[in-house]
């Protein structure tokens, strides 16, 4: 039994790629289950989950705001400097975008830490 445990091979996960890194990196979808799915004990589990999965979700609140915040800068910084209006905008936009997605960020982690499990 041991021989045959020695023997195999490890499998290891490919490395994921760029994209989905870059996806993972700013949304936080992919560390959820849907608890809507399965039995009543699954979505008991995957609220479970979700819980526990809820600690990162002040991470991806930061780095929201240190993106708004930068691009609100280099936004001003422009407007200010060069008067370029349209320049200025691609900086504001993004800025503006991370308001309402901090937002939902921390409507869904108050909501994974305060209510209780769904029925």
């Amino acid at each position: 039994m041991t021989e045959l445990a020695t023997t195999t091979p490890t499998r290891r996960a490919p490395p994921l790629r760029f994209r989905t890194l870059l996806y993972r990196y700013w949304f936080f979808a992919w560390l959820f289950r849907d608890v809507g799915r399965g039995s009543l004990f699954e979505r008991a589990a995957a609220w479970r989950h979700n819980q526990e999965q809820a600690r990162w979700l002040p991470t991806y609140m930061r780095r929201w705001l240190v993106t708004g915040l930068v691009a609100f800068a280099a936004g001003a910084a422009i407007e200010q400097l060069g008067g370029a209006a349209l320049l200025a905008s691609v900086f504001f936009v993004p800025s503006a975008i991370a308001v309402p997605i901090n937002a939902m960020i921390g409507a869904a982690w108050l909501g994974l830490k305060l209510l209780p499990a769904p029925g």
